[in-house]
């Protein structure tokens, strides 16, 4: 499929400025190729906008590249979508029911315009909601409850009596309530402590590949309402974590612990059990949290700080080296004055 310049420009609703030409793909400036439209948001991008092969670019107002046609837009990467969903449409699956190579238990109740696929396992007592899809390789155990418009990827695998809401995403390989790490010592021995509770995950969560949430002790671990989840997350059992939260790859959550609303965590943060984070927390990456967190705070570091005392702490650190050598100078000063200083006593 190609447009011309002029069709994309109507699409996006933009300015064109330069000639008319035949577009035939769309790529990143780093890959695109004669033919292609690339973008560019940023001024410091016309270094690699000049240096690469596309034919056209599509850019904001302060972005003037040189030798090619470009396409002025409010908002780069949604015009761009456009276009990629104009000359690379996505692929729209035929819904075609349950497989008969799929195993769904008698007694599972399916709602309206449900698709399973072949070899996914539907267990005793699930109930399914309306236009849901589950792929191939899925486990679905007993008592499990699966909200309207959701869908399970492949090999997902969720544990008896699970509870997902409506529209939530779980992409491939996650594992949702599995058993908690929880152990006593009995007679020398590590004992499995009671994992008798669940996980709730709330509407229009999403969850990433291979992200693991243990199901509760008692109760629940929940995953609250708009939460995004990215890959290879671990959640721990008797977590609560609160709406619209975003917990970036490699997140690990020990036990018990509880975030507020809209908290942000970047990759590789680690959070001890029993600690509370509060509302609109913003964890910088590898930050390591052991102590509750009050709202609104940004943090950095392990043990998490606030980012303005990390910044005087970095500040601190980076004048070291020169602390270092003028100790070392006056070390030197003071070995040369003390037989003067002695001859003078």
């Amino acid at each position: 499929m190609s447009l011309t310049l002029c069709e994309i420009t109507a699409l996006v609703d933009g300015a064109l400025h330069g000639a008319d030409v035949e577009i035939f793909g769309a790529a990143t400036i780093d890959s695109a190729q004669a033919g292609d439209i690339t973008l560019a948001n940023d001024a410091k991008l016309l270094p690699e906008l000049a240096a690469s092969g596309a034919t056209a670019a599509i850019v904001t107002a302060e972005v003037r590249p040189d030798g090619i046609p470009f396409i002025v837009v409010d908002d780069v990467h949604a015009a761009f979508t456009k276009v990629l969903l104009q000359l690379r449409p996505p692929r729209t699956p035929r819904r075609g029911g349950v497989s008969p190579a799929a195993h769904v238990d008698p007694s599972a109740v399916l709602g309206a315009n449900v698709e399973i696929h072949p070899g996914a396992v539907v267990g005793e007592d699930v109930q399914i909601g309306d236009n849901v899809t589950i792929h191939s390789g899925v486990q679905v155990m007993a008592g499990c409850k699966i909200g309207s418009g959701s869908v399970l990827c492949p090999n997902v695998v969720l544990y008896e009596d699970v509870q997902i809401g409506r529209r939530v995403l779980i992409h491939g390989g996650a594992v949702i309530g599995a058993n908690g790490f929880g152990y006593q010592m009995v007679g020398g021995r590590h004992v499995l402590s009671a994992q008798l509770g669940w996980v709730e995950i709330g509407d229009d969560v999403e969850i990433g590949a291979g992200t693991t949430v243990d199901r509760g002790t008692y109760g629940p671990t929940t995953i609250g309402e708009g939460t995004k989840i990215d890959n290879l997350v671990m959640i721990a059992h008797n977590c609560r974590i609160g709406r619209h939260n975003l917990l970036c790859s490699q997140v690990g959550i020990a036990g018990s612990s509880s975030t507020g609303d809209y908290v942000v965590m970047a990759g590789q943060v680690g959070v001890r059990d029993h600690v509370h984070i509060g509302d609109q927390v913003m964890l910088g990456a590898m930050a390591g949290v052991k102590d509750d967190l009050p709202d609104s705070g940004r943090y950095l570091g392990a043990p998490a700080i606030s980012e303005r005392k990390q910044m005087v702490l970095h500040a601190a650190i980076s004048k070291l080296p020169e602390l270092r050598k003028q100790v070392k100078s006056l070390t030197r000063r003071l070995e040369q004055l003390s037989p003067e200083l002695r001859d003078a006593a």
